[in-house]
């Protein structure tokens, strides 16, 4: 079997998780389904990632892009205190082992009450309590 864009693209809206690439000039140039889902209009392909996200933003981001640029790989941000998610930023490099763009990783934060609960479901109560 051939890999193709669309195996690949099958793949990405499999993962339960939002996976929003940003390419150098933070663009945002791919959305998976989950991350269409929960976003809906606020993110759009094809505009910049400072539509969505605060430019005070930006800083913080070249930041990561530097560390990845010097060879780090997946990078812990934050524990976001309004959603309980941990969340790291991502560098994703071409075969050359250059920084072609980023995405940020969203988790739940694992519990030992129900540590096979579905990320899907997780978001969709967490969706209509902010309704």
């Amino acid at each position: 079997m051939e890999i193709t864009y669309e195996i690949l693209e099958s793949i990405l809206d499999a993962y339960a998780y939002e996976i929003v690439f940003v390419d150098r000039t933070h663009t945002v140039r791919y959305m998976n389904k989950t991350a269409k889902e929960r976003y809906g209009n606020r993110v759009i392909i094809g505009n910049s990632l400072f539509n969505c996200h605060n430019e005070s933003t930006r800083p913080k981001i070249e930041r990561f892009l530097e560390r990845a640029d010097a060879g780090e790989d997946e990078m812990f941000e934050v524990l976001n205190g309004k959603t309980g998610e941990r969340e790291f930023f991502v560098p994703v490099r071409d075969k050359n082992g250059q920084v072609i763009g980023y995405f940020e990783r969203h988790e739940d934060c694992w519990s030992e009450k129900n540590p096979s609960a579905s990320v899907k479901k997780y978001w969709r109560k967490k969706e209509e309590k902010e309704l």
